[in-house]
């Protein structure tokens, strides 16, 4: 029968082992917005205020950025959450008819 003798150790007939626990930092993904000729720009600042949760200010900057330079940054996400944050957009946008596109690369 194993004894243990701390969080960390285990004992079995006078041995011991120490376990290191080492947890790495999880890839960041950055979600990005594309511009088309179809989308409005209301719609774009109401995206990223409604799923990204930016200031109207904010929001309305990061649209003309999409605007002018063909794609802007929303945000840097872990995976998970970069991922659904895109799935929203694109619902969001079939759901208005709009072919605006998002998409996510690493940081």
């Amino acid at each position: 029968m194993p004894i243990s003798t701390g969080p960390d150790t285990i004992s079995n007939t006078g041995l011991q082992f120490e376990t290191e626990k080492k947890l790495d930092e999880p890839k960041m993904f950055r979600v990005l917005l594309h511009n088309d000729h179809y989308t409005t720009m209301d719609f774009v600042v109401d995206v990223l205020v409604s799923v990204f949760h930016m200031p109207v200010a904010q929001a309305t900057k990061v649209m003309l950025d999409v605007h002018n330079r063909g794609v802007g940054m929303c945000g840097v996400y872990t995976y998970d959450i970069a991922v659904t944050k895109v799935n929203q957009v694109h619902e969001m946008a079939r759901n208005r008819e709009f072919p605006l596109k998002c998409s996510y690369e690493e940081a």
